[in-house]
């Protein structure tokens, strides 16, 4: 029998509300905000019937009481006092419901009964995420490793939350998908979710495209535009390779979670924002603090909570799992989800599919799944249907040759200062090259500031073949 408590400092009004519900329901009683927190831990009731006037503490202050000491019993405020303004305080609190006295008791009964309901199916959802969670699944994401599941309970704790959460991993591990998630898990979710991919972003944009700008601003600024930022208020803002993020936009990010305020392009008035960050980056940010690319007081800001997903060649077991998930997405897709036998991948190819490396992690195995499905003539997803790479086992990205040379940088070289002084050399002339000898737009894709690249070109005498000077390179 589910338990009630009912805190009215009044007799007659606990005398009434007892006789309507004690047919069905167990009733608890207190007359004070106080005499009620004594209650909690004894009676463990299932809702909490709760005036607004009491004496001493009200109710709306033992309603907030209650949220801060994390008592997410739902509580249903019963007042004399039928006014917008209370109830709305009351909601924001995270009152379940708000009923004004003189209220029909055939309503109190219906109430009750929804908000009991309501909190039934919100335990059984809470307890069915946690079994998936433990089965190694995470919203979209699955993973029975014990890395991945450490991940997603980390995940899944912090999503009630409202703290910073900064996701590491390298690309295609899934850091879009685990954002998505603690957003969709957490008391914002029906608030908007703002995604910034910081490293698709130009640096002369990216501060207009976060912070938004004024009239006039800047050319071709001819109204005023909200920021992501902005966008986001109320919500959860997701900033996606944090890492790439020039020093100058790092420092208003900073100044933004320090004073939870943003200033537009343009403007002088400084606009709060209620916001939840949420930043992944697939670089090591340690390294990049001591390279001076990263500021470390912004570092600390964002790892408030530190979620890492492993790459998807240290967790292989996951695989076949992940690979029938992708293939039913697929299908569907494909509209191939209603055939007789639809097509699955042979023990072969599921063989191929955990010997290879995958550098490009889950992202890439569910391309390389589409790519098999598509091509695939028959029922059966053989290895002759996955992409050449897998087949061999020999990755395009992933260098695997043991002889003394790679890229065309001797290995060889005893001298360590002198080995990194060639591969620096030969490095950059290939990224160069890349970028048809644009240094802004090389700079740009390595992660330096185009003067940082120009002074490393200078120390190592690089230059354009058929150029005098660095300075005739654009």
């Amino acid at each position: 029998m589910k338990t009630i408590l009912i805190v009215d400092d009044e007799p007659a009004a606990r005398y009434g509300l007892r006789r309507a519900l004690e047919s069905k329901y167990r009733i608890a009683e207190a007359d004070s905000a106080e005499a009620a927190q004594e209650a909690l831990p004894r009676e463990n009731p299932d809702l909490v019937l709760l005036d607004i006037v009491l004496p001493g503490q009200d109710g709306l202050s033992f309603l907030q009481w209650m949220r801060q000491e994390g008592h997410e019993i739902p509580v249903l405020m019963v007042s004399a006092l039928d006014t917008a303004k209370k109830a709305v305080e009351a909601l924001q609190l995270g009152a379940a419901d708000y009923l004004v006295k003189g209220f029909d008791l055939d309503e109190l009964r219906q109430r009750v009964a929804n908000l009991l309901k309501l909190s039934t199916l919100e335990k059984e959802n809470d307890s069915l995420r946690r079994r998936l969670i433990t089965e190694g699944q995470f919203g979209q994401m699955i993973g029975s490793n014990l890395q991945m599941r450490r991940a997603f309970e980390m995940a899944d704790r912090v999503a009630q939350t409202d703290s910073t959460v900064l996701v590491l991993g390298e690309s295609g591990t899934g850091k879009d998908l685990l954002a998505q998630e603690i957003h969709a898990r957490s008391p914002r979710a029906n608030k908007p979710y703002v995604a910034v991919n910081c490293a698709a972003l130009p640096e002369t944009l990216i501060e207009s495209e976060l912070f938004g700008y004024e009239r006039g601003a800047f050319t071709g600024a001819m109204q005023q535009k909200k920021g992501r930022f902005e966008q986001a208020h109320g919500g959860t803002i997701f900033l996606d390779e944090i890492g790439d993020m020039n020093p100058v936009t790092q420092a208003k990010v900073l100044r933004v979670l320090e004073n939870r305020t943003i200033e537009r392009l343009g403007g002088t008035q400084s606009f709060p924002v209620d916001v939840r960050v949420i930043s992944a980056t697939h670089r090591n940010l340690a390294e990049e603090i001591r390279a001076g690319k990263f500021r470390e007081d912004l570092f600390y800001r964002l790892r408030v909570v530190t979620v890492e997903l492993p790459p998807l060649r240290a967790h292989k077991e996951d695989i076949p799992a992940l690979a029938e998930a992708f293939l039913q997405m697929h299908r569907a897709k494909l509209g191939r989800s209603n055939a007789g036998n639809p097509a699955r991948l042979t023990r072969e190819a599921i063989t191929a599919l955990e010997r290879y490396d995958w550098p490009g992690n889950v992202r890439e195995l569910k391309n390389a799944l589409e790519r098999a499905l598509v091509l695939s003539r028959g029922d059966e997803l053989g290895v002759v249907d996955l992409p050449e790479e897998v087949a061999s086992g020999q990755g395009l990205t992933r260098n695997t040759s043991s002889e003394s040379t790679t890229e065309g940088v001797d290995l060889s070289e005893k001298d360590f200062r002198e080995a990194k002084r060639k591969f620096e050399v030969a490095y950059l002339l290939k990224q160069l090259s890349d970028h048809h000898w644009n240094v802004s737009r090389t700079a740009a894709t390595i992660g330096l500031h185009r003067q940082s690249l120009q002074e490393k070109l200078r120390e190592l005498n690089i230059r354009r073949p058929g150029r005098e000077s660095l300075e005739d390179v654009e």
